[in-house]
């Protein structure tokens, strides 16, 4: 199901909804543009969203995107395992929804 050359079809989904595309376009350029957090910081926060929502898609994208901006090996398993850890939390946190009331 997940086959990597879709995303070369984006331009034309975005055709169909031109302006909810630009809108899109411009609010992820501004989302991921240098600021307060570097560009860098931004792709290591990505790649951990992607980790916990599972987007192959993303992960790839955002995978480049951040040794592009200079992510070491390091700082990418680092990543792996603060998600990990948040998503395992999320499920701990949760649990004493399940205890007696």
């Amino acid at each position: 199901m997940y086959d990597p050359n879709l995303l070369q079809k984006l331009p034309e989904l975005g055709a169909k909804a031109p302006e909810a595309w630009r809108s899109f376009v411009a609010f992820n350029e501004a989302a991921f543009a240098e600021g307060a957090l570097s560009r860098k910081q931004k792709e290591l926060i990505a790649l951990a969203v992607a980790l916990t929502t599972q987007c192959p898609y993303c992960l790839e994208v955002h995978r480049k995107a951040a040794v592009e901006a200079g992510a070491s090996e390091a700082e990418i398993a680092e990543t792996v395992f603060v998600a990990a850890a948040v998503r395992a939390g999320g499920a701990v946190a949760h649990g004493p929804h399940l205890l007696p009331r």
